[in-house]
């Protein structure tokens, strides 16, 4: 089938009123040109989105698919996203809750060079979550830093993630720290197989810098010695991870932080879903772990969005790679056997200011994540 399909949830009155924003969703995301003037033929019946299903859902909301021909997106992961979402976004009502790909998009867009597995493969952790220390807080030296790397390596973590708020600042210049991280994480490693450890931490800088600097960047951080990076689609675009997920020369994985998506989910009915973005547009471009705030946090995402989110990151079903969902915002270690029965094993799990209360005893913080995980 050439045909790909969307789902969407419209806010009407009626049923005429929710075929009317259907039909309206359909040619603004394709065409953008007034329905009477469409040329007839390969424009029409191929190019032009077509409403395959209205259904009511309650009193003012209904449900659409919509699907879109493979030829409307082309070969491009923005071009996609503008057919998913584009000129539709702008109209009152309309919010996409899930992406149904077909053989065209599963061929062109990849997924996850890595996904779960291959993370299980990087890290040599064969089971249980992921301990995931957040390296902060901005303003501290490139020095400070590689410090807490170094003990929260040493001690056990999977995956020692920068904040996203460190970016290129004076007081922790990008190439400086991750040049300094890198190689105390490197450092705690060695000691750690020493010692007949049999698995590793990754470390994963925040890229900052500007939008054309992405790429070099990147790659200064796998030269380096960095085990991924940390990239934020809500500011780079989701096309710019994609094309270093594709990229084999790059090769690392990548976890990708929602910072700047909020108004994207918070709204019922504007923008995705929270599967839908974090989930399934995370797979899509390329992304190999999926952050996303925790219910009972800092944010507000309830127990059931997350939830969404979880099984959009795993489904077989998917695009690509089943991926890692990655839960925190404001997480402490007394919360993690509560995350632990809603999550699973498959999760990396994130902890931040909370660990920095352990000062120089950041480690016994980490041997007890890995005790309360179980692993």
């Amino acid at each position: 089938m050439d045909r790909f399909e969307v789902s969407y949830r419209l806010v009407a009155n009626d049923r005429n009123e929710a075929q009317s924003l259907a039909e309206a969703v359909a040619l603004e995301d394709t065409l953008e040109i007034p329905r009477d003037v469409v040329p007839a033929g390969y424009i029409e019946d191929v190019v032009l989105g077509r409403v395959e299903a209205v259904d009511q859902t309650d009193e003012t909301a209904w449900s659409a698919r919509i699907s879109y021909h493979i030829d409307a997106a082309g070969r491009e992961l923005p071009q996609l996203i503008n057919v998913v979402l584009g000129n539709a976004s702008i109209l009152k009502g309309v919010k996409a809750l899930h992406l149904s790909p077909n053989a065209d998009i599963d061929e062109r867009f990849p997924g996850a060079r890595f996904g779960a597995d291959g993370l299980r493969r990087l890290t040599g952790r064969a089971t249980g979550g992921y301990v995931c220390p957040v390296i902060k807080p901005q303003g501290s030296s490139a020095e400070t830093l590689a410090r807490l790397c170094y003990l929260t390596a040493r001690a056990g973590a999977d995956i020692i993630k920068e904040d996203h708020g460190l970016a290129n600042q004076d007081a922790a210049p990008f190439r400086e720290r991750v040049r300094l991280c890198a190689a105390a994480v490197a450092r705690a490693n060695a000691e750690r197989a020493e010692e007949g450890d049999h698995t590793r931490a990754l470390y994963l800088p925040n890229i900052g810098g500007h939008g054309d600097q992405v790429r070099d960047l990147a790659f200064y951080a796998k030269e380096a010695g960095a085990g991924g990076i940390l990239l934020i689609p809500g500011l780079f675009g989701f096309d710019a991870m994609n094309r270093l997920a594709q990229d084999p020369s790059f090769g690392l994985p990548i976890m990708a932080h929602p910072s700047h998506l909020g108004p994207y989910v918070l709204s019922p009915d504007h923008g995705y879903s929270h599967g839908m973005l974090f989930g399934e547009m995370m797979r899509l471009a390329g992304a190999d772990i999926s952050v996303f705030p925790n219910h009972g946090g800092r944010f507000g995402f309830s127990v059931e969005e997350c939830a969404e989110i979880v099984t959009a990151c795993r489904s077989d079903g998917g695009i690509g790679r089943p991926i890692l969902p990655s839960p925190g915002g404001g997480m402490s270690i007394d919360r993690l056997p509560d995350m632990i029965r809603l999550y699973g094993h498959d999760c990396v799990y994130l902890l931040g200011g909370s660990l920095l209360r352990y000062g120089d005893r950041i480690g016994d913080a980490i041997r007890e994540m890995r005790a309360a995980l179980g692993s």
